[in-house]
C-alpha cells in the first residue's frame, strides 16, 4: 500500500513538470517580441501602426506592413508622457518595465497546473461512478457491493420469523464471528460458505443481514448478476476486489444474492459457451479456496435454483453447508404476521391465526405485502384500525387480482359465470378430502377471471394421494361440467382450469409415477427443487 502511494506521488510530480514544460513551449511559440516605447512613438508618428490595444501598463498592436524581421505584431510598456517628452529631446531610447512580484511569478506557473488537475480530477470522478457520460468506466473492475456497517444493518434475528431451523443453523456463524476461539479450540473450523436455499420471498436476504446485525460486523451485499459485464475480465476483477475489500475490514460477511446468475454449471451457457461467466466463476472458486476461515471472513449466498449450480461450488470446503429456507407453515405465518403488524393498528377482530389460515403457501414477502394491502384497504374506507375484513379483501386482491367493477357482463354471460362457479363449489362440497369452500364470487378480477371460487385449507398439507389429486382435478373441471349439463355447450371460461388440470395430470404421470401402465418411473429431466405448497 505504501509503495502504491509513492508511485502515485511520483506520477503527480511528473505530470506537473510535464504541464509546466508544455506551457513554456506554448508561451515561447506565441510570445510577441517587446519593442522600446521610444520606437513605438516613432512608428506611431510615421503612420506605421495599424491598430493598438491599451491597458494600464501595456500597449500591443499590429503594424501596417511587416517589419524587416517579418514581425507583424508588437508589444511595449507605457512610459510617463512627461518623462517621455523630456527624453525624446535628447534622442534617448527608452522603454517601460513592469515590476515583477514573487506571488505573480508563482501563480503564472502554478495556476495553469492547478486548473489542469482540477479538470482532470473532476472528469476522473465523473467517469469513476459519479454519473455523467462514461460513468463507471474507470471503476469498471471495482466491486459494486453495498457495504453495511452495524449501524446501517439494524436487522437482528428478532426481525426474522417463521424460519426457526434456519436461524438455529446460522447462530453458529454469529457465534464464530463473535468468539472464534471457542470453535477452533478443538481443531475445528467454521464452514467457509453457507448457501441459503429456498423459494423466492422466504427471507434469505433478510436472514443474511440479520447474521451481520447480530455479529456486529460489516456486511458486503451484491447480486450475482452485478459481476458480469460486456468486457472480458471485468467479472473476475470484481470478484478479486470484493474479497480484497472484505479482507481489509474482517471480520466481515460477504453476501451474494441470486448466486445462480454467477454460479451456473460451466458449459451450460448455450451454443458457444460464455467465457466471461466461466472466468468469473473460476475466480470465485479460487477466492473461496484462498481465504482462511480463521480470518473472520464468511461467504453467504442465496439461490432458489440450486440444481443448476456448478458442482464445484457445492463441494466440501466451499459451500459445504446448505440451509433450507422454505415457505412457512401456519405457525410460522403467525410469527411473521406478528413482526409485520408491529406498527399497524389492528381492530379487535383481526385474529392473526385466522389470517394465517387464509394464506397457505404465502411466503414472508407475500405476508408483508398482505399487511400493507390490508392497511391500504382500511385507509381507503376511513377506518381507525385494520379489521379482519380488510385482510380478507387483501387476500382476494393478491390471489385473484384487482376487482374489475367496470367490466360489465351481459345477463347471459353473468348467468354462465354463476353456473360455472356453482359447479366448482358443488363438486368441492360433494367429494371427500377437498378443501372447504370459503367464498364464491362472479365479480371479474385480474386480467381474465370473470369469477372465482376460493377454497380454504383447514391445515397445511405436504403430501397428497392419487385420489386427492383426482378430486382436485374434478373440482377444477366442475365449472366446465356445469356449463355442459345446464346449457349443453361449452365456453372459453374454463381455460385457466384446463391449464391447472393439465399441470396436475402431467405431474402425476411424469413426476409422481402414478400411471399404472408406465410404472414407478419419473420422466422429468429437470426436477424442480421446491414443490409448490399444496392448496
Amino acid at each position: 500500500m505504501e509503495r502504491q502511494s509513492w508511485f502515485n506521488l511520483w506520477y503527480v510530480i511528473f505530470a506537473v513538470l510535464g504541464v509546466l514544460w508544455l506551457r513554456d513551449i506554448y508561451v515561447t511559440a506565441t510570445q510577441v517580441k517587446p519593442v522600446p516605447y521610444s520606437e513605438f512613438e516613432k512608428d506611431l508618428k510615421a503612420g506605421e501602426i495599424k491598430d493598438i490595444a491599451i491597458s494600464n501598463n501595456v500597449i500591443q498592436g499590429t503594424y501596417r506592413n511587416p517589419r524587416p524581421d517579418n514581425r507583424t505584431r508588437f508589444v511595449t510598456t507605457r512610459v510617463d508622457p512627461d518623462l517621455a517628452k523630456e527624453l525624446s529631446q535628447y534622442n534617448v531610447e527608452y522603454s517601460g518595465v513592469i515590476e515583477s512580484t514573487f506571488l505573480r511569478d508563482i501563480l503564472s506557473f502554478v495556476a495553469p497546473a492547478l486548473i489542469f488537475f482540477g479538470i482532470w480530477i473532476f472528469l476522473a470522478r465523473r467517469m469513476g461512478g459519479q454519473g455523467g457520460f462514461g460513468a463507471g468506466f474507470l471503476s469498471i473492475g471495482k466491486s459494486k457491493a453495498k457495504v453495511y456497517v452495524e449501524a446501517d444493518t439494524k436487522v437482528t434475528f428478532d426481525d426474522v420469523a417463521g424460519v426457526d431451523e434456519a436461524k438455529e443453523e446460522l447462530q453458529e456463524v454469529v457465534g464464530f464471528l463473535k468468539d472464534p476461539k471457542r470453535y477452533t479450540r478443538l481443531g475445528g473450523h467454521i464452514p467457509k460458505g453457507v448457501l441459503l436455499v429456498g423459494p423466492p420471498g422466504t427471507g434469505k436476504t433478510l436472514l443474511a443481514r440479520a447474521v451481520a446485525g447480530e455479529a456486529g460486523v460489516p456486511f458486503f451485499s451484491i447480486n450475482g448478476s452485478e459481476f458480469v459485464e460486456m468486457f472480458v475480465g471485468v467479472g473476475a476483477a470484481r470478484v478479486r476486489d470484493l474479497f480484497e475489500q472484505a479482507r481489509k475490514r474482517a471480520p466481515a460477511i460477504i453476501f451474494i444474492d441470486e448466486l445462480d446468475a454467477l454460479g451456473r454449471a460451466r458449459g451450460a451457457y448455450g451454443l458457444g459457451g460464455h467465457d466471461e461467466k466461466e472466468q468469473t466463476l473460476n475466480q470465485l472458486l479460487v477466492e473461496m479456496d484462498g481465504f482462511d476461515p480463521s480470518e473472520g471472513l464468511i461467504l453467504i449466498a442465496a439461490t432458489n435454483r440450486p440444481e443448476i449450480l456448478d458442482p464445484a461450488l457445492l463441494r466440501a470446503g466451499r459451500f459445504d453447508r446448505q440451509v433450507l429456507v422454505d415457505r412457512p407453515d401456519k405457525l410460522g405465518r403467525v410469527q411473521i404476521l406478528k413482526v409485520h403488524v408491529r406498527k399497524v393498528k389492528l381492530a379487535p377482530d383481526a385474529n392473526l391465526e385466522k389470517i394465517a389460515a387464509l394464506t397457505p403457501g404465502f411466503t414472508g414477502a407475500d405476508l408483508a405485502n398482505l399487511v400493507n394491502e390490508a392497511t391500504l384497504f382500511a385507509t381507503r374506507r376511513g377506518a381507525d384500525a385494520v379489521s379482519l375484513a380488510d385482510f380478507t379483501a387483501a387476500v382476494e386482491r393478491i390471489v385473484a387480482g384487482l376487482e374489475k367493477k367496470s367490466r360489465i357482463l351481459n345477463a347471459k354471460e353473468r348467468e354462465t359465470v354463476a353456473h360455472h362457479e356453482m359447479g366448482h363449489a358443488l363438486v368441492a362440497l360433494a367429494l371427500p378430502g377437498t378443501d372447504p369452500v370459503h367464498k364464491v364470487s362472479i365479480i371479474p378480477r385480474g386480467i381474465g377471471a370473470l369469477g372465482y371460487t376460493i377454497q380454504r385449507p383447514t391445515e397445511d398439507r405436504f403430501l397428497m394421494t392419487r385420489e386427492e389429486l383426482e378430486n382436485k382435478m374434478a373440482v377444477l373441471l366442475g365449472g366446465r361440467a356445469a356449463e355442459h349439463v345446464i346449457y349443453g355447450r361449452l365456453s372459453t371460461g374454463a381455460a385457466d382450469d384446463l391449464a391447472k388440470v393439465t399441470d396436475i395430470a402431467r405431474s402425476m404421470v411424469m413426476r409422481y409415477g402414478m400411471e399404472e401402465k408406465l410404472g414407478n418411473l419419473s420422466y422429468q429431466d429437470e426436477p424442480t427443487p421446491f414443490l409448490p405448497a399444496v392448496q
